[in-house]
């Protein structure tokens, strides 16, 4: 039997008890006994014999029970049962009696350590130690240890800066409650810093641990740096950006802000409260849409309401601006058709600028603070604009619009004529001008007018109905300004004319191609000897030989010397009278 046996509580212990008698003897009889600590009176717990097993009345009687190779087992082991010594006495008659023991040692594993933090925050100017945590462990036996760590190295008691009170509590089952608190002075490096507890406790002759979580605890200390940083999206602040100012201040808790600014230049140490703007809480001041009057150096102040100590942080705000843009143009009398004119772009900034002229569609026409027109026409009038951008400071540009206007008398440029229409019907004449100052426009005849504008251009439809008057005359478009005046004549054609010439001049062609398609059968006719020519003054076409003397068609001439003129020899060989003055075309097939 092992000298010692270790349970945990709740479980079951199972006491075997190994035994040899000389002679291969069976035995008589085996008893277990049971000795409280400190005693030496033992209690029968039961005796075996080859009849069986019977358990004698004790406490142990209910959690007792005999197993075929005669091992006690005692069940739900509690507290109680630690370090009592169970002995076996095994009798085989003639060889007397023997016995041995063995001692339960008891053991019941702690839970976890729970570990409070102080809530309520710790001021490092407290000449007190302050209590830093708490760490509880439950339901252990025999009752552990617990050991303080800071940042993983362990804590011991020292005078006037770490104090451990540990408290142990029995409970009605024999476990044990154990419960420590730590207290220390704290630092400001004690902000950051981690504590926890182990919990140390036996178990089959070796040390075991369990750790608590690592906490961290508040701590109160003044302010001793602030900080006012710049916030921006961009690394460079232009006009329309959102800036914002946080004050970082060392301190815990976060002291009171105030917000102050000075314009530029610093020459004189005026400053501006701004706290109304800002939210002092937070230490954050928030500028929207900033522009040039939002520069100047700004600064966040703190007060410590502990000791009344003050502290400052300041930064710069410059923000980068476009102002001014102005454009002139030389000459700025009116111009006319042909002159040339000068643009040129100014504008202020605190950094370079560059310079570029656009059209009024926003195409890109020059690089440069100067724009020279020349030759100006009605078609150069429009609208230029000088966009002015800070290449160092991307997205900061603005723009400035000029008009040129070309001054002139009226041009027309368009007009529907000639029209083909036709009598009594409704029609609409058109007549485009381009003219600065503004022209208008009109009719030689009565009609509904309507009129469209774009910059220079102008145009007119009129809507009349066609009359006999009107498709003789036509119309006239006048178009004029104080420059002068332009008219042209829109001529109407009568539709019904011109169809029937359209007809005849399609039947002549028809006709003509008639007579080219024909005149190239009868010479691809000829080529392949369909056609014989001979100089008798007949010629047949050739047909089969049985029907060589039917449908023969005689063709006649009186004009002889007409004939004879016409039919030459290709060699200019004229032919008789007697030869030309009959021909026959044999159409037998």
């Amino acid at each position: 039997m092992p000298a010692v046996l270790e349970v945990e509580i709740g479980s079951t212990a199972r006491l075997e008890c190994s035994f040899s008698i000389p002679g291969n003897v069976s035995f008589t009889s085996i008893e277990w006994f049971y000795v409280n600590h400190g005693h030496s009176n033992r209690v029968r717990l039961c005796v075996i014999t080859a009849s069986g097993a019977r358990i004698d009345e004790t406490e142990y009687s209910e959690r007792l029970s005999v197993g075929e190779d005669k091992a006690l087992s005692i069940s739900k082991v509690t507290r109680q049962d630690n370090a009592r010594t169970f002995i076996c006495r095994v009798g085989a008659d003639s060889q007397g009696v023997g016995e041995n023991h063995t001692e339960l040692s008891t053991y019941k594993i702690p839970a976890p350590p729970e570990i409070t933090p102080n809530s309520a925050g710790i001021p490092v100017q407290s000449n007190d130690m302050s209590e830093i945590a708490q760490c509880t462990s439950e339901n252990s036996f025999p009752s552990p240890n617990i050991t303080w760590y800071k940042n993983g190295e362990p804590l011991l008691q020292e005078e006037d800066k770490t104090k451990i009170l540990t408290t142990l509590v029995r409970q009605s089952n024999g476990l044990y409650t154990v419960v420590s608190t730590l207290f220390s002075k704290v630092t400001r490096e004690d902000r950051n810093s981690l504590f926890h507890c182990t919990v140390h406790y036996w178990l089959q002759g070796q040390m075991r641990t369990k750790d608590s979580p690592r906490v961290n605890v508040t701590v109160f200390y003044p302010t001793e740096h602030v900080e006012l940083r710049l916030v921006s999206k961009s690394k460079v602040v232009k006009e329309g950006d959102d800036v914002k100012l946080v004050c970082d201040a060392d301190g815990n808790p976060a002291p009171v802000f105030s917000f102050y600014k000075k314009e530029f230049p610093q020459l004189e140490d005026n400053w501006q409260d701004v706290t109304s703007l800002a939210d002092t809480n937070s230490g954050v001041l928030m500028l929207h849409d900033v522009n040039k009057s939002s520069s100047g150096v700004y600064r966040c102040q703190t007060l410590d309401l502990d000791d009344m100590t003050q502290h400052e942080g300041d930064v710069e705000l410059r923000v980068n601006y476009i102002e001014g843009v102005q454009v002139k143009m030389e000459p700025s009398s009116p111009l006319h058709e042909g002159d040339s004119v000068r643009l040129s772009c100014s504008a202020h900034s605190p950094v370079t600028l560059d310079y570029q002229w656009r059209d009024a569609r926003g195409r890109k026409v020059a690089d440069g603070n100067q724009l020279l027109l020349s030759n100006l026409t009605f078609e150069t009038s429009s609208n230029f604009s000088c966009k002015v951008q800070a290449r160092s400071v991307p997205g900061l540009e603005q723009s400035k619009q000029v008009a040129v206007a070309v001054q002139g008398k009226p041009r027309i440029v368009a007009i529907s004529s000639p029209l083909y229409v036709r009598q009594d019907e409704v029609i609409n004449l058109t007549c485009k001008a381009i003219a600065f100052p503004r022209p208008s426009v009109q009719w030689s005849i009565n009609g509904t007018t309507h009129e469209y504008v774009d910059n220079q251009h102008i145009a007119s439809n009129l809507t009349v109905r066609v009359s006999h008057d009107l498709l003789r005359a036509g119309a006239m478009c006048r178009v004029s300004n104080a420059l002068g005046v332009s008219e042209k004549h829109i001529q109407l054609l009568d539709q019904k004319t011109s169809e029937s010439k359209g007809i005849i001049i399609v039947a002549i062609i028809v006709c003509i191609l008639v007579v080219a398609v024909l005149g190239s059968i009868i010479y691809f006719l000829h080529k392949k000897g369909k056609i014989s020519c001979g100089r008798s003054g007949k010629q047949d076409i050739t047909k089969p030989e049985g029907r060589k003397d039917k449908n023969v068609v005689e063709v006649k001439s009186d004009k002889l010397s007409e004939e004879a003129g016409l039919l030459q020899g290709a060699n200019g060989e004229k032919r008789s009278a007697a030869d030309q003055s009959e021909k026959y075309i044999d159409l037998r097939k």
